[in-house]
């Protein structure tokens, strides 16, 4: 079997081709350059194509708001660059060292700050490095209308219809609980439960400048499906094909903002199956706004006249009892045999109805604006609303990752930067930006960079080297730019296609500026950089798994250590209330249980020699996963009647989980674990199983 280091840089990441990026790469960076060019002003036209470039690759999948961070963001951080890369010679290495530094400790705050770091640090490099006859201001003033151009043609393609991206982030979800309901029990069932952790991250990434829309009552009620579905998923055993059919359902009631019809009959195989029909019933409460449906709570059936639920509410009543034990408040008042599940929807009162909830509404749209700024501070730093951020620390740029990160890429910044200063006086920017490319552990293990960069430069300076005879006359870079700017958003899926694809790019802006024989320096700064990285990113203090996957991983299982704590020491709850601090804390686990397995993933696929040996960070997380999904499960069951632990019992299981987080903060002997006093419920050997796995592999 090929270890992981050597088969990595063969990964390609598939999906569907980005039309719209496509056509705006295309006219994204030839526009501004064709006009510069036209008016005589070409370094005025390779600084705002840049601009449109960096722009480029951050043109994501989002919607609006959120792809207007993502790239605007990034873009200002830039447009800084270039405002402080006014040092010239031997002074631009400590310069360039201290914003190396900066720019590694802020990537630990989540995917945007990361953006914004490596172009931070990239046009500082290019401001103190390229030759341009403007001032400070100037140029960075040109980046930013590449940039605000490129952005503007997002506006102006982006589908007509009003929050689709959202929409369909949200169907995703759905989709993605049918999916892993479908793989249950087969060797499929990792992989989908992973894609639905995926899905319900993307979903409120997308919805998190918009606070108030339906869609978010509607992304609520799908965590909430969630949640009966992870209970039903953790038995690892094939389930019933019916089960599909009503995320399915409402999945398409999503994306063509209708409502979701009949909804399948319940069979109350098991309590949990009987949980999540209710689940899936109480779903298509949020879909009572929906324009054309009647009046919620006015005796037409679940959801405000769903079609369908009416028609089959006999049956509900008839069996519903039956299966659920009984549901308090159940009577014969419209609310079928949801009892207060109404409350869920639009903050305590029925989508439409008067009273207390359109007073909350009110006092929503007076902190609407607040809202959004700290929706998109959110999506900087990766900081979630609803949770109180100050019970556990944070990945912070201040921490132990983000010094190790900030090491790391400082070092190989400011040294890349003196050993291009002492070859060469002029056009030495490019071996520290591919320095600054190289070694962001966030964006992949630092071999298969390597390698990818190598070879994706090569290919793109054979490329450009073997058109030479065709590309000639003052026009050509413009050409070249409409075609790279078309594929950046395909050549993203492995990094030695978008190297070859920039690699181009840069070329035919470097011809623009009048350096016609460029390909060669680049070959030879390119080769540099790579030996400088490798050698830098396996020193023993920088390459310490620990810092970089440990604080994560350590983080995350804080976080989980949290949930199992509200799952066990809060009272039984009725079935699916609106419980949004257990909601909260959920998300919170899995998203970071994800974060912290990527980062293991990274490390696994790193060229380690002669580095200390640490936890198996794989096997870790996935038991980490593995208890929040018992956790899950167990909440479920306490909902329907299964018994409570002891307090002592449940002190014990989170102290240990807090000793494992410890131990990968501060490693070290750890101490024995104490002997538990209290015997815990059958419903709970699941998760105190998971808790000792974690801290034997915690504490090594």
């Amino acid at each position: 079997m090929r270890p992981d280091w050597l088969t990595h840089p063969l990964r390609w990441q598939r999906g569907p081709v980005p039309w719209a990026a496509t056509a705006r790469g295309a006219a994204g960076m030839a526009v501004p350059l064709g006009l510069a060019l036209a008016a005589g002003r070409p370094a005025e036209g390779v600084l705002a194509g840049l601009g449109a470039m960096f722009a480029g690759v951050n043109d994501r999948p989002a919607g609006r708001r959120t792809g207007a961070v993502q790239q605007a963001v990034p873009a200002l951080a830039g447009a800084l660059g270039l405002l402080i890369g006014t040092v010239g010679g031997w002074w631009a290495v400590p310069l360039l060292g201290a914003v190396g530094a900066l720019s590694g400790a802020i990537s630990v705050t989540g995917p945007v700050a990361s953006a914004a770091a490596v172009q931070l640090t990239v046009l500082t490099v290019l401001g103190c490095g390229m030759p341009a006859p403007l001032p400070g201001w100037a140029r960075a003033g040109c980046y930013l209308a590449g940039a605000a151009w490129l952005l503007l043609l997002r506006q102006l393609t982006t589908h007509p219809q009003p929050l689709h991206a959202e929409r369909q982030a949200v169907a995703a979800v759905f989709d993605a609980l049918a999916d892993a309901l479908d793989a249950a029990g087969t060797d499929r069932a990792e992989s989908a439960r992973r894609h639905l952790t995926a899905a319900l991250d993307r979903a409120g990434e997308q919805l998190r400048t918009d606070h108030t829309h339906p869609l978010r009552t509607r992304l609520a009620a799908a965590s909430a499906l969630c949640e009966a579905g992870v209970a039903l998923l953790h038995a690892a055993r094939p389930l019933p094909t019916r089960l599909a059919t009503g995320p399915r359902r409402l999945a398409t009631a999503v994306r063509t903002e209708s409502l979701p019809g009949p909804l399948p009959v319940p069979a109350a195989e098991t309590p949990a199956t009987a949980a999540f029909d209710r689940a899936v019933l109480h779903a298509a409460l949020a879909f009572g706004g929906v324009p054309g449906a009647g009046a919620e709570g006015s005796g037409r059936g679940v959801g405000g006249g769903v079609p369908g639920v009416k028609a089959r509410r006999s049956g509900w009543e008839r069996g519903g009892r039956d299966a659920f034990g009984g549901v308090p408040g159940a009577e014969e008042n419209g609310r079928g045999v949801f009892g207060r599940v109404p409350s869920l929807v639009g903050g305590g009162q029925v989508a439409g109805a008067g009273g207390p909830g359109r007073e909350r509404e009110r006092e929503r749209g007076r902190w609407r604006g607040l809202g959004w700024r700290r929706g998109v501070a959110g999506l900087v730093l990766g900081a979630r609303r609803g949770v109180q951020r100050g019970a556990v620390p944070g990945v912070r740029p201040w921490g132990r990752a983000g010094r190790a990160y900030g090491a790391r890429v400082g070092v190989c910044v400011a040294g890349s930067a003196a050993l291009a200063l002492g070859l060469r006086d002029g056009h030495w920017y490019w071996l520290p930006v591919t320095a600054a490319f190289l070694v962001k552990p966030d964006l992949g293990p630092l071999f298969s960079r390597v390698v990818n960069r190598f070879a994706g430069t090569v290919a793109g300076v054979l490329l450009v080297a073997g058109l030479g005879p065709v590309l000639s006359g003052p026009w050509w870079p413009v050409v070249a730019v409409a075609a790279t700017g078309a594929l950046i958003p395909v050549a993203q899926r492995h990094f030695a296609a978008q190297t070859a694809v920039i690699t181009v790019t840069v070329l035919a802006f470097v011809t623009t500026g009048g350096d016609r024989a460029a390909a060669p320096a680049r070959l030879l700064d390119t080769t540099l950089a790579c030996a400088l990285v490798l050698l830098v990113g396996h020193l023993p203090g920088l390459a310490d798994t620990r810092a970089r996957v440990g604080q994560r991983a350590a983080h995350a299982l804080r976080h989980t250590q949290r949930y199992l704590d509200h799952v066990l020491l809060t009272g039984r709850q009725e079935p699916h209330p609106a419980d949004t601090r257990r909601a909260e804390l959920r998300r919170t686990a899995y998203r970071t249980l994800a974060q912290a397995r990527a980062a293991a993933e990274t490390a696994a696929a790193e060229l380690s020699p002669g580095t200390p040996a640490g936890p198996d960070w794989l096997r870790l997380t996935v038991h980490a996963e593995r208890l929040a999904d018992a956790a899950t499960a167990y909440a479920v069951e306490r909902d329907h009647g299964a018994p409570a632990p002891a307090t002592p019992a449940v002190r014990t299981l989170t102290r240990d989980l807090a000793a494992a987080a410890d131990a990968l903060d501060h490693p070290g002997p750890a101490p024995a674990p104490p002997p538990a006093t209290v015997a815990l419920p059958p419903e709970l050997a699941g998760v105190a199983a998971e808790v000792r796995r974690i801290r034997v592999l915690a504490t090594g």
